[in-house]
């Protein structure tokens, strides 16, 4: 009917302009698909709330400079083990490297409208000094105190864990067989995160405290502890019996025995042998926990052992032996 109308001059032609709207916007060709920029937290932050068992913490940084942070996720563990995630892009005001662009995705363009880290450490900081913090190795809390110092306030007296320690408690085999890195921990315990994304890192290292408390059936509060420090007690001397079997023999003990220090040096002093603290010309034996002789790689030996094994490859002649091997000696040569 519109064409007939047309046709006898009742309507101009239509055009363009006078196209119902609708048929305009289809005739439009459709926009260039664009990459997503990635979310910024510009005016309302959304951080979690209420109490958890503890809260990982990881950051990036915008280049080389530790106090650069550009991102800051947290891992929040509830008591039932689940885990809230929470992320937010930070400006840090200064410079981006191409190196910490390509590793973790975040550039100028994104932390444009991001808040400065006094505003986000202001939002963030109530929930961080209710809760004991986590974080995969001392990197975070550096980084942290870092831009605290660079923005001219104090770094906040928080708790801090590192879960590095936690993972070399539970899982001691993976030293000098890919480390405790958390790359190499996704991979021997499988765990699903995105490397190098802060709210993903942080995850990592909240899964990580989580499977070593099921690993090695302990308590978070356990688990966290600082390993006790190694006490040595004063080397023990003592001259051997001139009757002993073994007399003009000189021990000396290291590594961690069965049996304590004074109990074998009474064995040997018994049978002759005199018992000194350290490795010289005279040693004629050293004796070694079992465990440290067969297990411990060269590099980790104590230094006696060390320096008896050189002496031993010059030709001196000392004799290296386990707590066993030195208990049937001495049975050996027990007086009758």
């Amino acid at each position: 009917m519109a064409l007939f109308d047309w046709l006898f001059g009742r309507t101009p032609k239509p055009t363009q302009q006078n196209q119902p709207e609708r048929a305009r916007e289809e005739s439009r060709p459709a926009p260039i698909a664009r990459a997503p920029a990635r979310p910024t937290f510009a005016h309302t932050l959304r951080v979690p709330e209420g109490s958890f068992r503890f809260v990982a913490l990881d950051v990036e940084t915008a280049c080389s400079d530790v106090a650069s942070i550009c991102q800051i996720g947290l891992a929040c563990v509830q008591r039932d083990n689940q885990i809230q995630t929470f992320s937010m892009l930070v400006n840090p005001g200064t410079r981006f490297d191409a190196f910490n662009i390509q590793l973790h995705g975040i550039g100028p363009d994104h932390v444009a409208d991001a808040p400065r880290f006094p505003d986000a450490l202001t939002a963030l900081l109530p929930l961080l000094t209710r809760h004991h913090l986590i974080q995969h190795s001392n990197f975070d809390k550096q980084a942290m105190n870092a831009a605290c110092g660079l923005c001219g306030i104090d770094a906040p007296d928080l708790r801090w864990s590192d879960s590095v320690q936690v993972a070399r408690r539970a899982w001691p085999e993976l030293k000098g067989n890919g480390g405790h890195g958390l790359a190499n921990l996704k991979r021997s315990l499988n765990l699903q995160f995105h490397h190098h994304d802060a709210g993903e890192d942080a995850r990592a290292a909240a899964l990580v405290v989580l499977h070593a408390e099921v690993h090695l059936r302990l308590p978070f509060e356990e688990l966290i502890k600082p390993a006790p420090k190694k006490s040595y007690s004063a080397a023990i001397t003592l001259e051997g019996d001139p009757k002993g079997a073994l007399a003009g023999s000189v021990v000396v003990f290291t590594g961690a025995l069965g049996m304590s220090r004074s109990e074998a040096a009474e064995l040997a002093a018994r049978a002759g042998m005199s018992v000194k603290g350290g490795v010289t010309k005279e040693t004629t034996h050293l004796v070694v926990g079992d465990q440290d002789l067969s297990v411990l790689a060269g590099h980790t030996k104590s230094s006696k052992h060390r320096k008896a094994e050189e002496m031993h490859a010059a030709g001196h002649p000392i004799r290296i032996l386990g707590e066993t091997e030195f208990k049937g000696l001495i049975a050996g040569h027990r007086i009758k």
